[in-house]
Parts: C-alpha cells; sequence; structure tokens
C-alpha cells in the first residue's frame, strides 16, 4: 500500500513549507492529510480507483488530486515546487528531537546552518545559543538528540529491509529509464538483519537514474550525489537508514552484482581462485592481462573462473566454493516448492484473523493444505485453548473440510511443554490431532534441553517450534544445548522448525544447516496470527537456502498426503 509513502510525502511538503516561513492552513492541512494517511486501514490506492477519496475524513479535493496524481505518475508537482531552493540536508535536522522547522529556519538564516556538521559546529562553539529563543538547556537537549539519532542507525529486520528496498526500486524504475534495478548486499544473501541498503542499477541516463534516487521522497538527507553514484538517508518508521546507489554499465553489472552482493570472505576467496588462474576479478569484470572475458551476468563471472552460478544465499566462504568445484551444490528451495503453512493462530487464541480468512489468504497463495495451531491452556495470556474447546475447534474444522475442495485444514495445537517437562494436554487429546507442535512459552532456563528432548520423545508429538526461542537483538533464547536438541531429534525421527517471524528465525541458518546434515527434516513456517502474516513465508525459505536446505529437506514442500503418510509414519515409529 502506498498509504505511508503519501503520508511521508505530505510531511515533508508540510516541513517544506515552514522552512519557508508560511505557517497556517496550509501547513495544518498538510499535517492532518499525513496524519489521516497514516493510521488509514484501507488501501488508498484502492480508494482512489473508486473515487472514494473525499469520503474520508480530512480528505478534500485539493489533497485527493494530489493522491491521484502521485498514484498515477509516481510523482507529485507540489513536492517538487515547495521543495526547490531548499538545502537537503535541511529536512534531516528535523528528524532530531526538539528540532522543529521553526529551529532549522532560524539556524539557517542565522549562521547558515545547511546539515548536521554544521548543526554541530554551532551547537559546540556556543553560537546557537546566543540566538533568540535557544539559549544553554534548548542547546542541551538538541545535543542529546543527536545522540538519540546517531544511536538508531541500528541494523534492520529482513521485513523493513525488503519493504524500503522494493519501495525505492518501484520508484526509480517508475520515473527513469533504469534497465536493472536490484538490491544486493546482505539483503539479497538473506542475512537475518540488515545494516545499509546496496542498490545496482543499469540504463542509457545515468545522471536521471541517480537525480530519480535523490528525490525519493522519504529522503532526509542526500550524503552525496555524484554521476554514477549516490548516498541517501532517509526516514523509516524505525530511524533513519542508508541506502547507496551505484549505476553501472550493461557490460559489467553482473560483475558488480556479484561483487556488491558479497560477503567480503566469499569474494576474497574467489579473488584467490581467480589469481591461481592467472585472472583479475573486480566489480568491473573477470580480466586476463587488461582484456575483460567475463562481467555482462553472473554466471559469466562464475564460468570464467571455472564455477558453477552458486546462489546468493550461499555466498558466506562456508565451504560453496569447494562444493561448486566438486559438482556438489544444492538445488535450494525456492518460494514457489512450498505447499504449506504449519503453524497458523486465528482469533480462536490470540489471533487477529478468523479461520475462514486465514484459509482464503492460503488458498490465493496457492496452498493445498494447512495446520491451524491454537496456543494451549497454559498460555492464558495468548488465549490459549482448554481441552474441551480444542476437541471443539476439531469438530469445527472437520465440518468446513467437508465443504472444502482440493484444500485440507489440519487439526493442530501448538502445545506448552509446561516447567516439569510435561505437554500442556492429555494424550487423549493429542490423539485426535493431526499434528502436534511443542514449544517452551515459559520458564525459558529451566532444564530447556531436558524439557524439548522429552517433549520430542513424547509418540504423538510432531514438531518442536521456535526451538532456540531466541528474539534477534532483543532475546538471547532458553538456555538450551541444541545439538543435544538436534541428535534427539534425529535418534526419534522428529521435525524441527525454521519459524519465519522476521524477529525469530528459529532455526537460524547455521542450526537449520547442522540439522539437515543430521538428517532431521525440517518445517518452515511463518507461525502467523493475522492474514498479512502469512508473507513471511519469504524470510523462512531464505533462511533454508542460507542452510543449503533443498525441498526435500523441507515438509512443506510435501503433498497433502506425502505429509499425512509422514504424520502417522512419526507416531508409528514412536
Amino acid at each position: 500500500m502506498k498509504n505511508q509513502e503519501l503520508a511521508r510525502i505530505f510531511e515533508r511538503i508540510a516541513d517544506a513549507l515552514e522552512l519557508k516561513g508560511e505557517t497556517g492552513f496550509r501547513v495544518l492541512a498538510y499535517r492532518k492529510a499525513a496524519r489521516v494517511l497514516t493510521d488509514l486501514t484501507e488501501d488508498v490506492a484502492e480508494l482512489d480507483r473508486e473515487n472514494r477519496l473525499e469520503t474520508v475524513p480530512g480528505i478534500g479535493s485539493g489533497i485527493a488530486k494530489k493522491i491521484h496524481e502521485y498514484l498515477a505518475t509516481g510523482k507529485m508537482k507540489k513536492l517538487e515546487e515547495v521543495t526547490a531552493g531548499i538545502e537537503p540536508g535541511l529536512f534531516a535536522l528535523l528528524d532530531i528531537p526538539g528540532v522543529g522547522p521553526r529551529t532549522v529556519k532560524l539556524l539557517n538564516d542565522k549562521l547558515r546552518v545547511k546539515n548536521i556538521d554544521d548543526l554541530k559546529r554551532v551547537l559546540m562553539d556556543g553560537s546557537a545559543a546566543q540566538l533568540p529563543g535557544m539559549g544553554k538547556k534548548k542547546v542541551e537537549n538538541i545535543l542529546k538528540g543527536l545522540e538519540q539519532i546517531e544511536r538508531a542507525g541500528s541494523r534492520m529486520y529482513l521485513n523493513e529491509a525488503f519493504e524500503l528496498a522494493e519501495l525505492i526500486i518501484e520508484y526509480i524504475r517508475s520515473g527513469s529509464d533504469a534497465k536493472e534495478v536490484i538490491a544486493a548486499g546482505s539483503l539479497r544473501r538473506g542475512r537475518e538483519t540488515v545494516g545499509d541498503l546496496d542498490i545496482l542499477a543499469t540504463g542509457s541516463n545515468p545522471q536521471q537514474i541517480v537525480h530519480r534516487f535523490v528525490t525519493f521522497p522519504m529522503t532526509r538527507q542526500v550524503l552525496s550525489a555524484g554521476e554514477t553514484k549516490a548516498s541517501i538517508v532517509i526516514a523509516s518508521a524505525n530511524g533513519l537508514r542508508q541506502i547507496d546507489l551505484r549505476v553501472v554499465e550493461p557490460e559489467t553489472f553482473g560483475a558488480a552484482l556479484q561483487y556488491f552482493t558479497g560477503s567480503k570472505d566469499h569474494n576474497v576467496a574467489l579473488r584467490t581462485l581467480a589469481q591461481k588462474m592467472g585472472l583479475k576479478i573486480s566489480e568491473y569484470g573477470v580480466f586476463r592481462n587488461d582484456r575483460r572475458i567475463a562481467g555482462k551476468t553472473e554466471l559469466e563471472v562464475y564460468q570464467a573462473i571455472g564455477l558453477p552460478y552458486i546462489e546468493p544465499e550461499l555466498r558466506e566462504d562456508r565451504g560453496e566454493i569447494a562444493a561448486a568445484q566438486e559438482n556438489r551444490l544444492p538445488v535450494l528451495v525456492r518460494q514457489e516448492d512450498i505447499k504449506s503453512d504449519l503453524h497458523i493462530h486465528t482469533t480462536a487464541s490470540d489471533g487477529s484473523s478468523s479461520l475462514i480468512e486465514i484459509v482464503r489468504a492460503a488458498q490465493q497463495l496457492g496452498y493445498t493444505h494447512i495446520a491451524i495451531a491454537e496456543h494451549s491452556v497454559s498460555a492464558g495470556y495468548a488465549g490459549g485453548l482448554t481441552a474441551d474447546q480444542l476437541l471443539s475447534r476439531c469438530d469445527e474444522i472437520d465440518r468446513l473440510n467437508e465443504n472444502l475442495k482440493k484444500f485440507r485444514i489440519l487439526k493442530s495445537a501448538e502445545v506448552d511443554i509446561t516447567p516439569d517437562g510435561k505437554l500442556d494436554y492429555p494424550d487423549s487429546v493429542l490423539a485426535r490431532l493431526d499434528l502436534v507442535i511443542a514449544s517452551i512459552h515459559q520458564a525459558f532456563n529451566r532444564d530447556a534441553t531436558r524439557r524439548v528432548c522429552n517433549a520430542i520423545e513424547h509418540p504423538l508429538v510432531h514438531i518442536i517450534a521456535h526451538p532456540s526461542g531466541r528474539l534477534i537483538g532483543k532475546r538471547p533464547g532458553y538456555d538450551i544445548n541444541l545439538e543435544k536438541v538436534i541428535e534427539c531429534a534425529a535418534q526419534n525421527r522428529k521435525i524441527l522448525e525454521i519459524n519465519s517471524y522476521y524477529e525469530r528465525l528459529d532455526l537460524n541458518d547455521v542450526w537449520a544447516r547442522q540439522a539437515k546434515e543430521a538428517g532431521v527434516l525440517i518445517a518452515v513456517n511463518t507461525d502467523a496470527h493475522s492474514v498479512s502474516d502469512l508473507s513471511w513465508m519469504r524470510y523462512g525459505v531464505m533462511t533454508a537456502r542460507r542452510a543449503w536446505l533443498t525441498r526435500n529437506d523441507i515438509i512443506n514442500c510435501l503433498s497433502l498426503a506425502q505429509l499425512m503418510k509422514l504424520l502417522a509414519r512419526l507416531r508409528q515409529s514412536s
């Protein structure tokens, strides 16, 4: 949806008007439109198509026309008009807590402050404090705000990184002659967090592409803008983010894409291999002496040094080059291979989408089956179901399945492993389920390894969900021996999960690869609590690809008949 993008544009217009000294109704109208769009749950593009924009309180005919213009053309004349002549660095100052348009205008008018470096200078030399309306206390507050935004430049989760990359790629394509635009770097490799975004492009008019890039509506500061390279800082919902663009010639696009995708260790290993062959490899191509022999595509680059194409997710110097040399590279799982999502919550527990809504969304994704796994009774904070409620839910699913064509809902539950190592439901209830998922949600550091292994050994359990319990950057996870858990899963032929929620990605790529090597099957699930969460599957699939997993390693790639046969076999062998 374009709601947030348009909201930021109207905020930018209001900021620009105030920086030029304007106050009053026009500024308030643009800020109100921004607030309305931020809170709007309907897709603004759909409202525009149906001519319903002016039915939204706070959107009048003038704002509606500007929204339509942007949706139709990718541009807004008013934005270009009001931002003309304003130093791009002034907008970055508005992201500092305690600094508003009037303060920025004052600093610019009186002290020629044009960017953050200028601001730091006048704050430290005392000249800012001498201005009317400033003073020592305000200067101290601005300095604290500067420290805050400098700390905010942390790494992004995959969901934010993908959203920003897709927004800016679409923006560049819609207003330039760019032939190729792609995100490189750690995002393309699917790392669990991403720092700066790296965008690579090619086209006949590099300056046009660079100009389009630096006028991206979310831009707060243009760090640099040359003929073929540029860097900007944008304001996302989670802080300031740097995005770098490089425009290259078509003949070198593949080499540049390979180089800027990385990783550094992978590229060093490639250069070493190339040197042994008397070749030189760089962002400009593969060279024998001064003659470029490859560079237009990544495939050309790898073939020039005697290797098959290596998928981006594998490029971490973890044995992929030796595997390529020996023709042992796996055919990695793809998003299109996924036939099911086997860990989903609905409004019956703590989800926000109904069972019917989830079913319809899953069908639209092309899935043939799903598993509804509500929380169990101990998870009262998450609307956990009692045994009777779960059995009633099973009856409801059975009735619904009778009316579904070419689609099946598996009866499941995410069953808590209690602090004493038991499961949250009696065996008589678990036996009614098609699929039993066990997980820890309490007493994280109380014998976690023993409790998980006890659950693995239970004859009715199939999957252990989010086995480490970590939340990336927030919580280290349980005090658990994952090597022992993997060993136990292998011995009991049970399944471990890659939880696709972007703050979990649990198992991570390293542990999932170790599980594969131990012969353990993997489930890639979203743990979705709403229809929109089903899209998280892409993050789990990328993690699986980084773990060298193929479709044969992942139970979500099985047909319904194959999965049901596997689940039955697991219970029989326990």
